[in-house]
């Protein structure tokens, strides 16, 4: 079975009111969607790619990392779900294990700890709140909703029958604002 990682970092960041898109502004010496792309690539997984979008991430993101660029990312974050499907779909993969580019402190072990699950999907769970990266096997990629912003949350929702959750280490937060920023670097 193969697995990939994705990293979605398409979305125009509304709520972050910074001098810059958040995926670029600093965090604890480095930008932002450094961390994610990072720990997505040290869980070793057969292939990375970053769904990206709104803002350009040239010279981030690193060399094994497939881009796959999403002329819809406005349409909200099942857009990139979607661009993130195909892109796994045109290469072949069984499975794949979506993080957020806004989440920073996700580590390499919660990303090897959803792919290793033989659920059809798999999400991580952090003091008992779900939260990414969650495993999506090929078999409920046809499932997934094509519109809004609640990436697989929908679908978990109203088929929990294929859901399992998982303890992980790290902390799920999200840089969504300007003080989050400040809160967390």
């Amino acid at each position: 079975m193969t697995t990939a990682a994705v990293v979605l970092a398409a979305g125009g960041a509304s709520r972050f009111a910074g001098e810059r898109h958040k995926l670029v502004s600093d965090f604890r010496g480095r930008p932002l969607v450094a961390w994610a792309l990072d720990h997505a690539l040290r869980a070793g997984l057969d292939a990375t790619a970053v769904v990206t979008g709104a803002v350009d991430l040239h010279g981030l993101v690193p060399a094994r990392v497939c881009v796959v660029h999403n002329e819809r990312w406005a349409d909200g974050q099942a857009s990139s779900l979607l661009a993130a499907v195909q892109w796994a779909r045109v290469g072949g993969f069984d499975a794949i294990v979506v993080g957020l580019g806004d989440q920073p402190l996700v580590p390499p072990e919660a990303w090897t700890t959803v792919a290793a699950s033989t659920s059809p999907i798999a999400v991580a769970e952090y003091g008992g709140h779900r939260s990414p990266p969650t495993r999506l096997a090929s078999a409920v990629w046809p499932l997934l909703s094509g519109t809004g912003d609640a990436g697989a949350r929908s679908l978990m929702a109203e088929r929990p029958d294929l859901v399992e959750q998982l303890a992980c280490p790290g902390q799920a937060i999200d840089i969504d604002t300007v003080e989050d920023l400040a809160r967390w670097s």
